[in-house]
């Protein structure tokens, strides 16, 4: 590929449009960017060698101009001398200097257009490259980012992550079997400590259920004392 044709494309494309056709959008600004500073490289040293055509060019339009006025006074000092051959020759040699300086006139006015052309775009391509580099960071970083969230979408919807969820739940149910059998165990025996407090909580009753039986025989005895002292009163 030549290098305008490279340039040309560059400057006619979208960055957008490239990007989103890239498998690797941070390899792709990559070579964006680098193509981007190697053509301007190009470019500039066409421009160069373009500049230093066009003072050549300048040189020679003048130099066939001023052999034209010398060959215009060659045909006015032959005419002078009654040569009219040699003075027909001169106007002739004017004649080619200035049909030659004319179309090397037209040649310059091409290649002013052209280098001014070049110098425009060139000034597209610099900007550019200054929005592909100020973008670039922000490009890579959303490129991490989203491999980062791929990676965690995929481990979530990852059928390795499930089996293994699938191996913590019954890990946890054996080991609910094992608490339940250790608890099965625990219900059949008594510590020291559950006796004692058991044998107090039973001291405790009976206490309490010998002052019940004191109180129902203290009123037993006031009731049947009271009957008493009125059956007295009766016989009486």
């Amino acid at each position: 590929m030549g290098i305008f044709s490279r340039f040309t494309d560059i400057i006619n494309s979208n960055i957008n449009n490239l990007l989103d056709k890239a498998e690797d959008p941070s390899k792709m600004v990559r070579l964006i960017i680098q193509e981007m500073e190697d053509t301007l490289v190009e470019v500039r040293s066409t421009s160069a060698k373009n500049l230093a055509e066009k003072k050549d060019l300048a040189r020679q339009i003048a130099r066939l101009e001023q052999d034209a006025v010398d060959w215009q006074s060659k045909a006015e000092l032959a005419l002078s001398k009654n040569r009219e051959d040699l003075a027909i020759a001169a106007l002739l040699e004017k004649k080619k200097c200035n049909e030659s300086s004319a179309a090397m006139t037209e040649e310059l006015v091409y290649i002013d257009e052209h280098i001014s052309k070049l110098q425009n775009e060139v000034i597209q391509l610099q900007d550019k490259l200054a929005d592909a580099k100020s973008r670039q960071k922000s490009i890579l970083l959303r490129e991490k980012t989203a491999s980062s969230r791929l990676k965690v979408k995929r481990n979530m919807h990852s059928e390795k992550v499930n089996d293994a969820l699938n191996r913590f739940d019954s890990y946890e149910r054996k080991i609910d079997g094992i608490e339940a059998q250790v608890d099965a165990y625990e219900l059949g025996s008594k510590s020291l400590a559950d006796e004692i407090a058991e044998l107090a909580a039973d001291e405790k009753i009976d206490d309490e259920l010998a002052q019940l039986k004191a109180k129902l025989n203290s009123t037993d005895n006031k009731k049947t004392a009271a009957n008493k002292s009125t059956a007295k009163e009766s016989t009486k």
